[in-house]
């Protein structure tokens, strides 16, 4: 016998999570979880940062909107971050000044500012930007808290419970998972790499949300990183690089490589290609890899998260194409979210934000 739910959530990572606690006990909801654990996939491979500047101007005013919430609940430290240039990269300041400088601060930093802040920083970096507001995000705790706030609301989480196929009828999803047979009045779309599978499985077409793999490597260096160096981000995106415990380092080399979804791993290649492009940044000597890492961050085709009845499908919801800022949104893109699949006006850190942008119905327009 089947049971039977409200909105059954497809997906328990940040995404998930959040909107089955942000709906609280307005409705009966299950989490459907396709490994053995939640955040197992993308949310628990983050480089783990908060930057109002990351994603352009349609995302930012989700990741300002989330601040005082992720401060109030002490999941934000102070970091920094600095946008640095060479001689090339000048033009990718200037941008991303006119992109976001007006809603997020942007202080002009000069080469003796860069030396203070970024000790053995090699010749050429003369210019960046630095970004006082950039911080360090506790991934874990905050998703954490999440399911648990679902749980005190009522949630049920299923995990090993990978969706298999769903049809609607006379109003209902009729949903086959690996752990058994669910009903529900809505579904909600918040599989991460896997929306798109997910919603083919149910019978919905496809947005073109698709995973992209990003590298992370844990280095030791010599000498070892001061604990209060910022996140140290090139202006042209090849890398970025932020201190870890025991003046060791997280490095990227801010790849994307279209992949299907899986659980991913990281590439050699990829690991030497950022250690070369830090070795042309600073005069660190790193003395060994100690861990490399790799996670999906799944985009729509304009990279904007989704969020929103599917047009063609009733009672189908997406919360996905969230990209690698789904965590730092994650307090405003659950509200959001919410108050589209209930009905209602978002009355929490989304209040006042304009849906329209992140509708699923402007692939269909």
């Amino acid at each position: 016998m089947s049971r039977r739910f409200d909105i059954a959530v497809v997906g328990a990572g940040m995404a998930g999570a959040s909107l089955a606690a942000a709906v609280g006990d307005a409705a009966s909801v299950v989490l459907l979880e396709a490994e053995d654990h939640p955040g197992y996939h993308s949310t628990g491979r983050s480089a783990a940062f908060w930057s109002e500047s990351y994603g352009g101007p349609l995302v930012q005013p989700l990741t300002t909107a989330s601040e005082a919430f992720l401060r109030e609940h002490g999941f934000l430290s102070p970091r920094g971050g600095l946008h640095i240039a060479d001689s090339g990269g000048a033009a990718a300041l200037t941008a991303l000044r006119a992109e976001v400088g007006h809603q997020v601060r942007l202080d002009a930093v000069d080469r003796a500012g860069i030396e203070a802040m970024v000790p053995g920083v090699r010749a050429g970096w003369d210019a960046a930007l630095y970004e006082p507001t950039c911080t360090d995000i506790d991934v874990a705790g905050l998703h954490a808290f999440y399911l648990a706030a679902a749980k005190r609301a009522g949630a049920a989480l299923l995990t090993g419970a990978a969706l298999r196929q769903a049809r609607r009828e006379a109003g209902t999803w009729r949903i086959a998972t690996a752990a058994g047979d669910i009903e529900a009045e809505l579904l909600v779309d918040a599989a991460g790499a896997w929306a798109d599978p997910v919603a083919e499985r149910c019978g919905v077409a496809p947005l073109g949300i698709r995973p992209y793999r990003r590298t992370v490597a844990q280095l030791r260096i010599d000498p070892p990183a001061p604990a209060d160096l910022p996140l140290v981000m090139d202006a042209r995106e090849t890398f970025y690089f932020k201190p870890e415990a025991g003046g060791r380092i997280w490095l990227s080399p801010h790849d994307e490589t279209a992949c299907d979804p899986c659980d991913c791993a990281p590439e050699e290649l990829d690991v030497a290609v950022a250690i070369d492009r830090l070795e042309k940044v600073v005069g660190w000597t790193v003395l060994r890899v100690e861990r490399a890492w790799a996670g999906l961050r799944s985009f729509a085709p304009d990279r904007l998260p989704v969020y929103g009845f599917d047009p063609a499908a009733p009672g189908f919801f997406w919360c996905a194409g969230q990209g690698g800022f789904g965590i730092q949104t994650a307090p405003a893109g659950a509200d959001l979210a919410a108050a589209l699949l209930l009905g209602r006006e978002p009355a929490g850190p989304a209040a006042g934000i304009d849906p329209a942008p992140y509708s699923a119905a402007r692939f269909t327009t």
